[in-house]
């Protein structure tokens, strides 16, 4: 079985091109900082995973995912190998390939420490039946949540 789980911070805005295929499609590449769970003295906190997303999800990464932005992302490993036309040598590649992606972190959380602006990640991305999702005036719950009342029965529950 080949599957990787990642969650970290995006260290750079993902950079997309598009195949030379008759049919174009989208290759997002970026890389993550996924921070250790132990280190010893002197070495870095995070390892520097690069990820490779194809199609519609490369799409989504390029339109949506910033620096800095907390993702969790799950896929494959995959190793590439080819030979350095300057040198002669034999380079190899190790790269996540997206199947999934999502944010890990609130759009307040993102902006609180500085990150982005609203043109990406506004409210128009969570679904209009979710409450609080325009304002959060005068509310004690975050946007995008609502409190959990007893007036809910479990014949309203879609599950």
């Amino acid at each position: 079985m080949n599957k990787v789980i990642l969650m970290g911070r995006l260290t750079r805005d993902p950079e997309v091109r598009y195949s030379q295929s008759a049919e174009p499609i989208a290759v997002a590449r970026y890389s993550l900082a996924v921070n250790k769970r132990f280190k010893r003295d002197g070495e870095p906190d995070a390892n520097f995973i690069n990820c490779v997303a194809f199609g519609k999800t490369g799409e989504f990464a390029e339109r949506f995912f910033k620096k800095g932005m907390m993702v969790c992302v799950s896929g494959r490993l995959e190793v590439r190998s080819w030979d350095d036309q300057q040198t002669g040598q034999r380079r190899y590649s190790t790269d996540v390939v997206i199947e999934e992606q999502d944010f890990a972190e609130s759009k307040a959380s993102f902006q609180a420490r500085g990150g982005g602006n609203d043109s990406f990640y506004d409210d128009s991305m969570i679904p209009p039946n979710v409450s609080g999702a325009s304002s959060n005036k005068g509310n004690s719950e975050p946007a995008g949540f609502s409190a959990i009342t007893d007036s809910i029965d479990d014949d309203d529950l879609p599950f």
